[in-house]
């Protein structure tokens, strides 16, 4: 199939890519990577009547480390995050998960801030922004705001993105040293979104968190003093069966892929 017709604009900066956004509301949609957009498109899954495509707006790619935080902007691509030395350094969790993320021509053109936007409960940066507990600095014709990422996924391809805003960047606070990191998933074949997946940090000081994908409508966190603790909290995920696996499946392989990944972080 063929996408419908639509209008396509190509600002030059972020005040006029809000400006369109506001003019022409839920009738636009926002081409970043269009790695999921493109073929939701062609499937009419999706049919606006204008693509704002953002790609030419200079500032909203590249990493940033400050003494706190490391500052990914929205456009920054898979491929760069994957091959990023500060990335490796500062955000192994994140390295970890990026030879996951489908293939090396989606991880070519597929952007960070378009993963987390469309919020597809099966994708592996949302449930690591979950983990880290990343900020998303998200712009508004009102100016920007930050919102947590505990706040800001709502449900199934659902975020707390307001009509007219945009993801600039996203920020994760730097890890402090002693900390550790993990990361696994199961999928069909690899390349495939998971079935379950989990991406677990363990701060310097007490405590375990792990985000869970694959098995809801968002990336779930549970939170625990330790590895037990997490195990012991597994029953409190509610999946549902879908054509790969039934619920029951899902539970059993999120105990099990758990326990591999702990393993690791320990």
């Amino acid at each position: 199939m063929k996408a419908p017709r639509f209008a396509y604009a190509r600002p030059a900066s972020v005040a006029e890519a809000l400006a369109l956004l506001e003019k022409h509301k839920d009738d636009a949609r926002v081409l970043a990577g269009g790695q999921s957009l493109v073929p939701m498109l062609n499937f009419r899954v999706a049919a606006p009547k204008v693509l704002v495509d953002i790609n030419r707006i200079a500032g909203l790619s590249g990493i940033k480390v400050t003494k706190t935080h490391i500052r990914i902007g929205a456009l920054t691509r898979h491929v760069e995050l994957e091959r990023s030395p500060e990335i490796a350094k500062h955000l192994p969790l994140v390295a970890a998960a990026m030879p996951h993320i489908a293939h090396p021509a989606i991880r070519n053109r597929g952007t960070i801030g378009g993963s987390c936007a469309l919020a597809d409960p099966a994708a592996e940066l949302p449930a690591c922004a979950l983990a880290l507990q990343a900020t998303f600095v998200v712009a508004g014709r009102k100016g920007e705001r930050r919102i947590a990422a505990e706040d800001f996924f709502k449900g199934l391809y659902a975020t707390a993105l307001k009509a007219g805003e945009l993801i600039v960047a996203v920020e994760f606070p730097l890890p402090k040293p002693g900390s550790a990191s993990a990361f696994g998933e199961l999928a069909r074949r690899h390349g495939d979104y998971a079935m379950v997946g989990v991406a677990a940090h363990r701060p310097a000081k007490d405590g375990l968190r792990a985000a869970f994908f694959g098995v809801g409508d968002r990336p779930v966190i549970l939170e625990a003093d330790g590895a037990g603790g997490i195990l012991s909290k597994i029953g409190d995920l509610e999946p549902r069966g879908d054509l790969h696996a039934s619920a029951d499946t899902k539970l059993h392989l999120a105990k099990v892929l758990a326990g591999r990944v702990l393993k690791d972080l320990a």
